[in-house]
């Protein structure tokens, strides 16, 4: 499965601090459950990662086409 392909998977996403001083994403669905820690610096980067593809998707919902917005690997 891809970024662009659809599916009718449901589940929720919680972000937030862990008691370790990572930041948690914790992704969870019918089935399974997904937590990925990070320092607070990759958290930033990912943040970054993220406002950035917001750009791009309103750039590509106007007709236009994104400045370099790239899918983030696997981790």
């Amino acid at each position: 499965m891809g970024i662009n392909d659809e599916n009718e998977m449901a589940g929720d996403l919680q972000i937030g601090p862990t008691d370790q001083g990572m930041v948690r994403i914790f992704v969870s669905g019918d089935g399974f459950e997904l937590p990925f820690d990070f320092d607070p610096e990759e958290a930033e980067e990912i943040a970054e990662e993220l406002l950035a593809a917001a750009e791009a998707a309103r750039e590509i919902a106007a007709g236009g086409k994104p400045k370099g917005a790239k899918p983030r690997g696997k981790r």
